[in-house]
């Protein structure tokens, strides 16, 4: 059940009037939220068209979370109803785009059209220009990522835990050979013979997970980070959203918004910031051990 952690003697929240008073109440205000109402609105405030344009029952089709879980979070935000909160959503955004376009592929920067989704070469063109977008939105904002605080933490700890399921299983691979590549000891959590948080069980008070997950979030992952954060061990969430579930408490947040296109969701940006991490680990280790050789990392 996905029922309020508030109780009935708690005064209601009032209702937030702009979009950034949302993602604000939404980040401080999280103990307030169940899991699913959080998953509702990472996904309200990094999808704010798909929120202002569709009725609630689309909105659950195009998200996979129930549409229960947006009426409950629009409640808990101090609204009446959903619909209340969608024209929070819809005030600064301009009218919907005209119907004869297709299909689109949601990105950092809105929207990129896709005229003919059978067209596989202009599938791909339309996809590459979403990418494109998302890594602009990165470079523009990636002064707001503490890079070097998680490069200081990665180098500092005995060995460093990676996690990521899914969607987010390629990712987690790349960095973890990457890691043991350049000296640093690296265990991906696979669970190969036992549950995955056996795995995690066996970290020393000096080791450190980085957790990579996407919506929709992997439990296996939430499962893992929760159980990790329970025991006190740093933790590097690599996530959408500052109100993800694997976020809670973690040491260093690092916010990653790639294309995606129905249920395929690019690793463009992502991917960029890993190896960024990695090569920045790579000559911080050259640095800090004279004679390094970063050709032979072959990452």
């Amino acid at each position: 059940m996905d029922q309020s952690p508030t109780t009935a003697g708690e005064p209601a929240l009032n209702p937030p009037q702009d979009l950034e008073r949302f993602r604000t109440l939404l980040l401080e205000e999280r103990h307030l939220f169940t899991r699913k109402m959080l998953e509702a609105g990472g996904y309200a405030v990094s999808n704010p068209h798909d929120v202002a344009l569709s009725p609630v029952s689309q909105l659950a089709e195009k998200s996979g979370i129930a549409a229960t879980s947006f009426v409950r979070l629009a409640k808990a935000m101090g609204f009446n109803g959903f619909s209340e909160m969608q024209k929070v959503f819809r005030a600064p955004l301009q009218r919907a785009a005209p119907a004869s376009l297709e299909d689109r592929i949601r990105h950092s920067r809105g929207e990129q059209v896709v005229p003919n989704p059978d067209d596989l070469n202009a599938l791909t063109k339309s996809f590459s220009l979403a990418n494109m977008a998302s890594l602009d939105h990165l470079v523009e904002r990636v002064e707001n990522l503490p890079l070097a605080e998680t490069v200081d933490s990665i180098l500092a700890a005995r060995v460093v835990y990676v996690i990521g399921v899914d969607r987010s299983f390629a990712a987690a691979s790349y960095l973890s050979y990457a890691l043991n590549r350049a000296g640093v000891q690296s265990v991906q959590i696979l669970g190969l013979g036992s549950a995955l948080e056996d795995h995690a069980a066996v970290m020393a008070p000096d080791d450190l997970l980085i957790a990579i997950s996407f919506p929709p979030y992997a439990d296996d992952t939430v499962n893992v980070t929760h159980s990790v954060r329970q025991r006190g061990n740093p933790i590097i969430a690599i996530t959408d959203s500052p109100v993800s579930p694997i976020t809670e408490r973690c040491t260093h947040l690092l916010t990653i918004e790639d294309a995606e296109f129905h249920g395929f969701r690019s690793v463009a940006a992502l991917m960029t910031v890993v190896q960024a991490l990695m090569m920045g680990i790579a000559y911080r280790k050259r640095h800090l051990e004279g004679g390094f050789d970063l050709d032979q990392i072959n990452a």
